[in-house]
């Protein structure tokens, strides 16, 4: 999700889903040593609870990473070990971590000693041709040995060479299995589904066997789903009106660009919203012609809102 659940996103799907607990893109910790962390750090209070995902082998900056995230308000701190691009590879973290526990291990560690905020793992269920139950065994116990109570496991292998990232979420089959397991045989684990889930139904059949589950991809795509999971799950809780949720944005929406940030930096995360709905791809031309344009304001937005039927 890098470059995608960036702040603005993610406040956007927070006035879908006030209850959804919310995951930054991955930051490397190198950045935060040599780049502007505070920027890179950086969220709005509503967007409560959200997690920071960092990214990183050297136990020396992750722990610098996790105290500046801490000190920022975070309210998890999670270890990416699952991303399996080629860039991540290059810095020896991500997936290819998964090959060497002990590392994870010891940033884990050093990151708890400076912070009493929760640290995470977000893993693959294994690596190239280790995709065996126990290969996830021997990653996931080391770390729970340590003390990490809470692991979110993408139910596919990571294929380090001959697939591109994208391949890497659609070609390795889906091992729900495996993680239903791991709940089982760790029943004190939090334990939390990822990969593969885009309706109700599969949330619902997931959460009869773990903890929870973690949506990427079809939450950006189609926001709106967000909305009606916390409507199913959550009792007397109402859908929004998707153009409300437009006009919520707004105050947003214009603070950002009094501070100088572009317009499509803001509306490229709501293309989404009327996925499915009348006027949808007018929605999305509106936007995707005007918001990048110099001094695009929010009457780009307005605009974008009238193309719809009224009763979009």
């Amino acid at each position: 999700m890098m470059d995608w659940t960036d702040r603005h996103c993610r406040y956007f799907l927070r006035q879908l889903s006030p209850g959804v607990q919310l995951y930054t893109e991955m930051v490397t910790a190198a950045a935060i040593h040599h780049g502007d962390a505070d920027r890179l750090l950086r969220f709005d209070a509503a967007e409560h609870p959200v997690a920071v995902q960092l990214g990183g082998s050297d136990p020396a900056l992750m722990t610098e990473a996790a105290a500046k995230a801490a000190a920022a308000g975070y309210d998890e701190i999670n270890i990416n070990v699952g991303c399996p691009s080629d860039r991540v590879q290059s810095g020896q973290f991500g997936a290819c971590l998964m090959a060497t526990p002990h590392i994870v291990v010891d940033c884990f560690k050093a990151m708890c000693e400076i912070t009493d905020v929760p640290v995470t793992i977000k893993s693959r269920i294994g690596i190239d041709d280790n995709d065996s139950y126990e290969y996830l065994r021997g990653f996931v116990d080391p770390l729970a040995e340590a003390g990490c109570r809470k692991f979110i496991v993408h139910a596919r292998v990571a294929i380090l060479e001959g697939l591109s990232p994208k391949e890497n979420r659609s070609v390795p089959p889906l091992k729900y299995e495996y993680v239903y397991r791991l709940k089982a045989e760790l029943p004190e684990m939090e334990i939390i589904l990822n990969g593969g889930i885009t309706d109700v139904s599969q949330v619902r059949e997931a959460l009869d066997h773990v903890d929870g589950v973690m949506i990427g991809r079809q939450a950006y795509h189609d926001p709106y789903f967000l909305a009606v999971l916390e409507q199913d799950f959550l009792s007397g809780v109402q859908l929004p009106d998707r153009r409300s949720v437009v006009e919520s944005m707004l105050p947003y929406v214009e603070s950002q660009l009094a501070e100088g940030e572009r317009l499509n930096r803001i509306t490229r995360h709501m293309l989404g919203l009327f996925a499915g709905q009348p006027g949808a791809r007018a929605w999305r031309r509106t936007l995707s012609e005007h918001a990048h344009r110099e001094g695009a304001g929010i009457d780009v937005i307005k605009r974008a809102l009238d193309a719809l039927p009224q009763a979009a």
